[in-house]
């Protein structure tokens, strides 16, 4: 704890003793005076807290920030909300700015977007999955840029060797969960199958590094896998199709494109009998069983977080380490694990609408 954290502290120590927390509300919430005093007294010795408070924002600051979006769907909507509300609360509405571009799954307009960024000159680039990050980073090495839904930024960004931080202007969360764990799920839900197809587009640069590793770790259990890629959303029903036709499961990655279709997907899958397993929870949700998936909400606001220290604190991107997701959580779908004829064994949460 800095000198800064504790002179806050002390200060806190003395309101508390004075009773002078009586009767505080929070916005559209009350709360005793208890509760608030216990919140405020954790927040101020939390190791994660910030060194600088909103008071210490220059009066009349306004940080603009710009969010480029790859697609609309629910774990990259979620992991973007979270960012805004974690931010917009860290800061104070009056402080920040949010201009956020869907790029509408098309790697172009991420290009495009990132480029008006840059020409606006944004104080932070907040890109949301990896084309975003992809095309942030060609736009600028001066502006401040931090990812989330990434799976592996050596890979998005290729960068040999990487240990964990890129050592240039990006930083982020990463979005992935135990790939290992997820081969094991499909072993365990589904175990007479011989072939597993993995079902990813072919652009996007993480799906194949999972497809590569799920393929390594399936074999280790005694199962075959196939890749079938898409190049985009015109030939997911075609290649989902073919996929059914010649594998007894499907495993899904973390992709955006998949994820943008997977009702498509279901509409196929499904009443072939063949049951999916998902890398994150809206997949899974839209078209698959089960799932170890993450909560993109909470990565969102894991990034805001660093994007406070990089705008109040002067921290530098190049700097600070990838964050990952705190924990995993094993999921399912119990309609369709009931129409497939599938026993979830304990420990697995349902996923419900």
């Amino acid at each position: 704890m800095n000198k800064k954290t504790k002179a806050s502290a002390a200060v806190l120590a003395s309101l508390l003793a004075l009773g002078m927390f009586a009767g505080c509300t929070t916005t559209g919430n009350e709360t005793s005076t208890a509760s608030n005093a216990s919140t405020a007294a954790s927040e101020a010795s939390a190791e994660s807290k910030s060194d600088t408070s909103k008071a210490e924002i220059e009066d009349g600051k306004v940080f603009n920030v710009g969010i480029c979006q790859l697609v609309q769907h629910e774990a990259l909507d979620s992991a973007t909300k979270g960012f805004q509300d974690k931010l917009t609360e860290l800061l104070g509405a009056d402080h920040v700015k949010f201009d956020l571009q869907n790029a509408q799954g098309d790697s172009a307009n991420c290009a495009t977007i990132c480029n008006q960024f840059v020409s606006s000159n944004y104080d932070l680039i907040m890109a949301n999955a990896t084309p975003a990050l992809q095309a942030a980073s060609a736009a600028t090495t001066e502006i401040p840029i931090l990812a989330t839904s990434i799976t592996e930024y050596g890979t998005a960004l290729d960068i040999k060797d990487f240990s964990g931080k890129t050592g240039i202007n990006v930083s982020g969360t990463s979005d992935l969960a135990p790939l290992d764990e997820q081969a094991k799920m499909v072993k365990e839900l589904c175990p007479d199958a011989k072939t597993v197809g993995i079902l990813y587009c072919s652009a996007e640069a993480n799906s194949k590094y999972q497809a590569e590793v799920v393929t390594k770790e399936l074999a280790n259990l005694g199962i075959t896998a196939k890749e079938y890629t898409f190049a985009d959303s015109n030939d997911v029903a075609q290649v989902t199709t073919t996929a059914c036709s010649e594998c007894d499961a499907l495993y899904i990655p973390t992709d955006n494109t998949a994820a943008s279709n997977a009702e498509l997907i279901d509409s196929i899958a499904l009443p072939a009998k063949k049951p999916i397993i998902a890398g994150e929870e809206s997949i899974c949700k839209n078209c698959g069983v089960a799932t170890l998936s993450i909560t993109y909400y909470d990565i969102g606001t894991k990034t805001a977080e660093m994007a406070y220290d990089i705008l109040v604190n002067g921290k530098k991107a190049a700097e600070m380490d990838i964050a990952y997701a705190p924990k995993f959580t094993k999921k399912y779908v119990a309609a369709r694990a009931t129409e497939l004829g599938i026993t979830i064994p304990e420990g697995f949460e349902e996923i419900k609408d």
